[in-house]
């Protein structure tokens, strides 16, 4: 009930659902914060979860003394928000892919518009993803395919000039024109999906 309020704000789901009744200002404060900073509240989020499931593993786990050595080096580069974003994304789409409505979840992507090394501030937006299978995230991340404004499907001339490949016209020269299904929330940003055609999209 109280995720409901938060998807009452939703514009795109609106009235749709039902909640604990009047949404209160702590809620609408967090939702309009997570639309203007989106990587902040993820990290947050991700933050108190780890610690609140570390806490509960220890409360069920007997103390006992260390064994081993007592330091060692470790590197670790993790993507902070990344499994938040992938769940937004993939959520917002019914875990379908929006070109060809796979449902494989092991095949799907929660593919970045903008991508994670260009835009700290989108690393966590879903209106920065779309959810894509493995192929087709990969085209779209190299530039083979883009969206425009209408989120129809533009295939780059590269595709065409493969001759001889069936296979990539069958499965990307055939997307010309396809329109992306739409999400039940956090539909891609036209802003971002216009800076892909600028910047990762080969024309």
């Amino acid at each position: 009930m109280k995720a409901c309020n938060f998807a009452s704000l939703d514009p795109r789901l609106g009235q749709r659902v039902k909640g604990l009744g009047n949404v209160s200002a702590a809620d609408r404060h967090l939702w309009e914060e997570f639309l203007h900073n989106p990587e902040a509240i993820a990290a947050r989020t991700e933050s108190t979860a780890y610690r609140l499931l570390e806490k509960k593993a220890m409360d069920m786990q007997p103390l006992l003394p260390p064994e081993g050595p007592t330091e060692w080096l470790r590197t670790v580069r993790a993507r902070r928000v990344q499994s938040f974003f992938r769940a937004a994304v993939l959520s917002g789409y019914n875990f379908r892919c929006a070109l060809t409505g796979l449902s494989i979840p092991n095949l799907l992507n929660a593919s970045h518009i903008i991508p994670w090394s260009e835009s700290v501030e989108r690393r966590a937006d879903p209106r920065n993803g779309i959810c894509l299978n493995a192929l087709h995230d990969r085209a779209f991340d190299r530039g083979l395919i883009t969206i425009d404004d209408d989120y129809r499907v533009i295939v780059s001339p590269l595709v065409s000039k493969a001759k001889g490949d069936a296979y990539a016209a069958q499965v990307l020269g055939s997307m010309e024109g396809t329109k992306l299904m739409p999400p039940e929330r956090f539909e891609p940003d036209r802003n971002a999906l216009a800076w892909h055609r600028r910047h990762i999209f080969q024309n």
